[in-house]
């Protein structure tokens, strides 16, 4: 190990309170997190140890000017147990692209990585067995700097915490396409994992809701009619014998698993193709018939089925029980994540 990363084991662990047969997601931790600290340049006081309250300064930049980004990941374990990671190396990369569009300091990929592998071993007790369960790791970094002022921070604070969840959604979903509000523009912060576009995305998917909707499905900025993503994740449509997704402009967050499934879908011969997609031309191939599949893809939901869209006054329905791409994306997705799939790109790293 390059790093000197202290250990503090807790002295009472959780675990027996946990019932891995039902768990929602988001709601329980493990018992241990990691820290770092950027002080004067440099990465310093590595420490994982037992997770705990974090004190903050009422002038905190973070909590007045928005410098804080996060990543999504999920470790999973095979027939023997042993603890594995989904591309670990692309999250690094994205968490400091992130960094960069932020103003904020890059964490160096090594670092990353070694605190990742070192949490999850110490935590692989927590990854759950069930199938569609997982433990999902959230590193994130935020500025410490206490001062009121618009500049970037001189402090910011790593930290990695894990939790074993359940699926994200548990039945397909609902989309409202949303054409009032909007995510992201080109040139803003649509690309980078940065929490005030999360925070903007509330309050339209509170209005989805209230629709009986489970999520948003963005649409651009400037003209609102090209489809971008959904709160929760990517998106992909089979109209006809083609798989299309909207290409990456800096306005969409360039997913891994979207990545994942482009790739495992060109593995298999299956036409895809990145390009502008306009909502008109979706709903329209509803109404045809010839739209096929809906279905969201990100870390926390991997393969969401979509089974209704609404734009305005028109409403698409689509039957998953017909899926046949999504299915098979799911289900190989799965099964390299428990090794029960060939893993052919080196993408699953032991922990």
């Amino acid at each position: 190990m390059k790093y000197q990363i202290k250990i503090t084991k807790t002295s009472q662990s959780n675990i027996e309170n946990i019932d891995f047969d039902h768990l929602p997601f988001g709601k329980f931790y493990s018992d241990h997190m990691f820290v770092a600290d950027y002080i004067d340049g440099h990465w310093t006081n590595l420490e994982i140890k037992p997770i705990a309250l974090i004190p903050t300064h009422p002038g905190n930049m973070a909590w007045h000017y928005g410098q804080s980004i996060f990543e999504g990941m999920k470790a999973s374990r095979d027939e023997e147990g042993h603890p594995l990671l989904f591309r670990p190396d692309m999250h690094a990369k994205r968490i400091n692209a992130s960094a960069r569009r932020m103003c904020m300091p890059e964490i160096p990929e090594d670092l990353f990585l070694e605190a990742i592998h070192s949490l999850v071993r110490m935590e692989k007790a927590w990854i759950p067995p069930q199938s569609g369960s997982a433990l999902y790791i959230r590193p994130f970094m935020y500025a410490t700097d206490e001062t009121i002022g618009v500049k970037p921070s001189d402090t910011y604070r790593f930290i990695i915490f894990v939790m074993p969840v359940g699926p994200y959604y548990s039945k397909p979903v609902k989309l409202l396409a949303q054409d009032t509000y909007v995510r992201a523009v080109v040139g803003g912060v649509g690309e980078a994992k940065a929490a005030g576009n999360y925070a903007a995305s509330l309050l339209p998917a509170a209005m989805a809701k209230n629709e009986g909707y489970d999520q948003v499905m963005w649409l651009d900025g400037v003209h609102k009619k090209f489809i971008q993503e959904v709160g929760t994740m990517n998106i992909f449509f089979v109209i006809g014998d083609e798989v299309l997704t909207p290409n990456l402009d800096g306005a969409i967050l360039a997913g891994i698993t979207r990545d994942s499934i482009i790739t495992l879908l060109k593995d298999r011969g299956i036409k895809i193709t990145e390009r502008l997609i306009t909502i008109g031309e979706v709903m329209e191939a509803g109404e045809k018939g010839t739209l096929k599949e809906v279905f969201g893809a990100g870390t926390a939901a991997v393969v969401a089925p979509v089974c209704e869209i609404k734009h305005g006054h028109q409403i698409v329905k689509i039957d998953p029980d017909s899926f046949k791409i999504s299915k098979m994306i799911y289900e190989t997705i799965n099964g390299l994540r428990n090794s029960t799939v060939e893993d052919t790109h080196g993408w699953i790293v032991p922990a």
